[in-house]
């Protein structure tokens, strides 16, 4: 039997069963964003308009979380500065530094694979584990940093017990994670086709030169994701000050996301500590738009060029 043969009703529950079996498909990650993602978000939100213990009578407020946070809460402002200058040093030194290390390693040279596993192994360490090893390499009396300083003849500081230093330590903790940075960056460099190179050498351009003209404007877009990425987890920072210096000394590595820790679960007020979650939410939202709408200045896409030059040539 053909299928101008079959009957209609037959066609149509097909073409309902074809339409359906995509979102069977996906229909676990569906489920999963609904009840872990999407469902708690929503629920955050609801409990920012309260006043919520962890026990006890559970109080509608309105907007006074966040009144009281903007307006009468100095810690909060504290704690935002704090965060600010961390992720204006951290984003631009952990996608440059992460650059470097991909140019690098994209060099066919013997045992490269190697220190790409190497480059790339801190990134998977646990932040325990991580916080563990930094508190050896810091220590200001037998710390691995301060030994090497001392057999130059520099006197190392109290990295983690002076406010000057501490927030300094924190960033170079930090960095020590770019590696998951270098591999996209990595892959965005292995992308770039070597005739550019190659017409670059043939006509005398220097290697500075192919590096501004060619590599940055092939890896512009891999440079976008990672510039968003890293301003995220900038403000996201708390496991490694958290175990490194509790936000001490004096409050200078007291982060954002530490107060709002302290707010759910040291003085359990879950209504307050989500109205932060939001504000940091907007914060990075703001930001992140604020990359992606100028990102028309820096970030190429071969697709659009060709579509724009088209449209002159018609």
């Amino acid at each position: 039997m053909t299928l101008a043969d079959q009957p209609l009703s037959s066609l149509g529950q097909s073409r309902r069963r074809r339409s359906i079996a995509p979102f069977l498909f996906i229909s676990p990650w569906i489920l999963g964003f609904v009840f872990f993602t999407l469902g708690p978000l929503l629920f955050s939100l609801t409990m920012s308009f309260y006043d919520w213990p962890v026990v006890g009578q559970r109080d509608f407020v309105g907007l006074n979380n966040y009144t009281t946070m903007l307006s009468q809460d100095p810690q909060f402002w504290e704690s935002l500065a704090i965060t600010a200058k961390f992720a204006a040093i951290f984003v631009p030194f952990n996608i440059g530094l992460a650059f470097l290390l991909a140019v690098l390693l994209n060099a066919k040279v013997i045992g490269s694979g190697f220190f790409r596993t190497i480059f790339y192994l801190p990134s998977v360490i646990s932040g325990v584990a991580l916080v563990m090893i930094w508190t050896w390499i810091y220590a200001s009396n037998f710390g691995l940093l301060n030994y090497f300083l001392g057999l130059v003849g520099v006197q190392g500081p109290n990295w983690l017990g002076d406010p000057n230093w501490s927030i300094y330590a924190i960033i170079f903790a930090s960095l020590w994670g770019l590696g998951g940075t270098m591999l996209i960056l990595l892959a965005g460099l292995q992308s770039i086709p070597k005739e550019l190179y190659e017409a670059a050498r043939v006509s005398g351009v220097p290697a500075w030169a192919q590096v501004w003209h060619i590599t940055l404007p092939m890896l512009s877009p891999m440079l976008l994701f990672t510039t968003i990425t890293s301003i995220i987890s900038a403000f996201q920072q708390l496991t490694i000050a958290l175990l490194l210096t509790k936000g001490g000394p004096l409050g200078s590595t007291y982060f954002f996301a530490m107060y709002i820790y302290d707010n759910a679960f040291k003085y359990h007020d879950m209504g307050y500590a989500a109205a932060m979650s939001w504000v940091m939410f907007v914060i990075v939202l703001v930001l992140s738009a604020i990359v992606m709408r100028s990102s028309s200045a820096f970030v190429y896409y071969e697709g659009e060029v060709k579509a724009q030059a088209g449209g002159n040539d018609a």
